[in-house]
């Protein structure tokens, strides 16, 4: 019915990720989704996008900004069941990678109409953005279920991926040049311009981004690492 290849892969053991939970929780996956209509209400939503392509024309909007407003539009269309927007926003074949336990894969089963009775409810507590990834925190009701989700989205407004990750504690890095000042440099050119320095000197992981929800609610998470 819809086109799909699942990985799976064991995460290495390190001091905030035990292998205990790899082991037993680590399902990473590249998921081709593919929406079907009749797992959906119907919507209207033309309004709305044109609304976005607008935005995304506009120069006083930055790319960050358009981003969020693209994520945020996401979050809104999946609540109501609006497939319409939904299908416009999400590229056709976008790719999915997971990290917790099976059980909580809500997100697969909600787009691709797999469990048409899905009730776990994504509200976004926080989201921000590092260029072309929008990075969203949420929990559950009842503070016990917190996820993480990284969207990548394009030049023209489609989210071309998502990366998701439950009951963990993410922390967003960039490989970088130990000589840059900030995180937000580009370290395109950094390896012309090192020859003679060794790789552990030259370059190390700067951190960008980290989940908040679960340490704020007294929660010992096990930790991940994305680099961008």
């Amino acid at each position: 019915m819809f086109g799909r290849h699942i990985r799976s892969e064991y995460l290495p053991s390190s001091p905030s990720n035990p292998s205990s939970f790899g082991a037993k929780y680590t399902h990473t996956s590249a998921f081709a989704i593919k929406f079907i209509k009749r797992f959906w209400a119907f919507g209207t939503a033309k309004g709305f996008i044109t609304e976005l392509a607008n935005s995304q024309e506009s120069s006083l909007e930055s790319e960050t900004d358009f981003n969020i407003r693209v994520v945020r539009a996401l979050y809104e269309a999946l609540s109501i069941r609006d497939v319409e927007t939904v299908q416009r926003l999400l590229d056709s074949d976008i790719e999915w990678w997971f990290h917790g336990p099976p059980s909580h894969q809500y997100m697969m089963r909600l787009l691709t109409g797999v469990d048409q009775n899905v009730k776990f409810q994504f509200v976004p507590l926080s989201i921000a953005s590092l260029g072309s990834t929008v990075l969203v925190e949420g929990c559950d009701q009842n503070r016990q279920i917190f996820w993480v989700h990284a969207w990548t989205v394009s030049d023209h407004g489609i989210i071309t991926q998502v990366r998701e990750y439950f009951n963990t504690s993410l922390t967003v890095t960039r490989f970088g040049n130990s000589n840059q000042s900030t995180p937000s440099t580009s370290p395109s050119s950094s390896p012309s311009t090192s020859r003679s320095s060794s790789p552990s000197s030259s370059f190390h992981c700067l951190p960008l981004w980290q989940s908040t929800l679960s340490n704020s609610a007294g929660k010992s998470m096990p930790g991940f690492v994305l680099a961008i």
